[in-house]
């Protein structure tokens, strides 16, 4: 979808205060040094301090040339403008020590190495900070692997200004049990991940421009909650993950064949509440999910609007899916099944459908017929997946039209709510 048309999608389905929230590019801040502050006054003693000095060690607003591998509890803050700059190869600064801060400094420098992820920052350990850093133009920006409990807070990724292919990821965590991403502005680099990690909370950042906005894999028990992921080709993805937990979230404008808003893949117990899920290629994307009927899929309160196609079901999945209380708001197409899926196996009751031309005679704010939907050209689209680039043309809704007109077309429906709401989240 075009960013204008987008924009205004945004503003007419979302509080104007979200729609036209300005980015908030995060990094460092002003920050005061206390009186008996340490000061590295260069390159050479700044490594001498990591290696043997003070607990807290402080960078003046200036350009210190080097990369550190940090190795013992240890704090390094800068004031505003304070920058570790790499030589162009490698990583800038590896965090090897329990408990250690890296604190409101610009990095830059890294290296260009796929095969050892030159990064901006690399950590490993337990409890470790970084906070409020500018990680400008490295090949990966934050990297914690084996970094148990530790905290990524206030900070700025932006990838190298090469094509999408060439960039690393912005954020990266592997094996980082129990740690928090929070308050951070990511922009074109390649994904945010979160891969066999259990625990993980990501909330209130914005990714946007890059490739996945947020992708989950094996990450049991995690939370991805009031962030904003725009235009990015996927906003939220899941794989192989149980009981996470997506809440009030912005996914918007994933674009392209492959845009994607919401999706799954092979993931139990999943829950999804409060999400604007708004202006892509597909709203939501469910693939064999859940596995196990025993832990159900739940969808509720989230609003599905100006989507291409609100809701793709791929796989055969089992029993288990529940939608309700969503508001689905004009989208090109409501539902396509594929890859030998049954939607009916899916519960949609007291959901709102802006194509809904029932009514509610006893007031109850439900309509008293039930909502049907399965249009022709759908089912056509999805006999012969060859002229899928004609579903939404004029040629396309005058196969609708046809089977309107001649109900011997009429394919049974793919959806049935028995109980739809008269009106939705942002009627």
């Amino acid at each position: 979808m075009d960013k204008r048309l987008l924009t205004l999608a945004l503003a007419a389905l979302m509080p104007a205060s979200v729609a036209s929230a300005a980015p908030n590019e995060r990094g460092p801040i002003d920050l005061v040094a206390p009186p008996d502050a340490v000061f590295a006054k260069d390159s050479a003693e700044l490594a001498r301090l990591v290696e043997s000095g003070p607990a807290e060690i402080w960078l003046r607003a200036e350009t210190y040339r080097t990369t550190l591998t940090i190795k013992r509890t240890v704090a390094i803050r800068g004031l505003r403008g304070a920058t570790l700059e790499g030589p162009g190869h490698g990583t800038v600064v590896r965090i090897e020590a329990d408990g250690a801060t890296l604190d409101n400094v610009i990095v830059r420098g890294s290296g260009r190495n796929f095969v050892g992820e030159d990064a901006a920052v690399r950590a490993k350990g337990e409890k470790i900070v970084v906070r409020n850093i500018r990680s400008e133009g490295n090949l990966f920006g934050v990297a914690f692997e084996a970094c148990h409990g530790c905290l990524l807070e206030g900070s700025f990724v932006t990838g190298p200004d090469v094509h999408e292919s060439m960039r690393g990821d912005g954020i990266k965590l592997w094996e980082a049990h129990d740690s928090i991403v929070r308050r951070n502005h990511v922009e074109h680099v390649r994904d945010v991940v979160v891969w066999y990690s259990r625990h993980v909370v990501c909330e209130d950042n914005l990714v946007r421009d890059s490739r996945y906005g947020t992708h989950f894999m094996y990450a049991h028990d995690g939370v991805a909650r009031r962030s904003t992921l725009r235009d990015n080709i996927v906003g939220v993805f899941v794989m192989y993950s149980s009981r996470l937990h997506v809440e009030d979230n912005v996914l918007a404008g994933a674009h392209g064949a492959a845009g994607i808003g919401l999706g799954f893949k092979e993931s139990d117990g999943v829950v999804v509440t409060g999400n604007k899920i708004v202006g892509n290629t597909t709203g939501i994307y469910l693939d064999r999910t859940p596995r196990d009927p025993r832990e159900p899929v739940r969808l509720s309160g989230n609003t599905i609007g100006v989507n291409d196609l609100a809701l793709r079901v791929h796989g055969a999945s089992a029993k288990g899916i529940t939608f309700t209380t969503n508001t689905f708001r004009h989208n090109g197409d409501l539902i396509e099944v594929d890859g030998g899926n049954d939607a009916r196996i899916i519960e949609f009751v007291g959901n709102h459908y802006s194509e809904y031309a029932g009514y509610d005679l006893d007031g109850d704010g439900f309509g008293d017929v039930a909502f049907t939907h399965g249009r022709l050209s759908t089912a056509v689209v999805q006999d012969n997946p060859a002229v899928r680039f004609l579903h939404g043309t004029v040629a396309m809704q005058l196969v609708d039209v046809v089977a309107k007109a001649f109900p011997l077309l009429e394919k049974k429906p793919l959806l049935v709510d028995p109980k739809p709401m008269m009106k939705g989240s942002s009627s």
